[in-house]
């Protein structure tokens, strides 16, 4: 197949909304796994988007909700440090980087 330029359009993905493929763990995690601070909340809405219409028991919908959760968090955080041991507030100049925050203990949101 070639490349579509102006006189050879992209083809159009014919299929119907209700014969995608339906969502897996492994698909959200292809999203939240690079995710930073600087882009979580567009991840989130990827992910939401998603999950929205699995039916509320589904296991897929509820870990897709978790990660959710993990990206707000991370939103407000420096870094999601899930490995390694983080850097203790008593080292020296610790208290002049007001950003540093792991998504497991962000920083206060604004206005809350």
């Amino acid at each position: 197949m070639t490349e579509p330029t102006e006189r050879q359009p992209m083809p159009v993905d014919d299929v119907l909304p209700e014969a995608r493929v339906r969502p897996t763990i492994d698909d959200v995690d292809e999203l939240v796994g690079p995710a930073t601070p600087h882009f979580a909340m567009q991840i989130r809405a990827r992910v939401r988007a998603l999950v929205r219409d699995l039916p509320a028991d589904d296991p897929v919908r509820r870990y897709g909700e978790e990660q959710i959760e993990l990206l707000e968090r991370l939103a407000f955080a420096s870094s999601k440090a899930e490995e390694g041991p983080v850097e203790p507030a008593t080292r020296a100049g610790w208290d002049q980087l007001p950003s540093h925050a792991t998504a497991a203990e962000p920083q206060a949101r604004p206005g809350v």
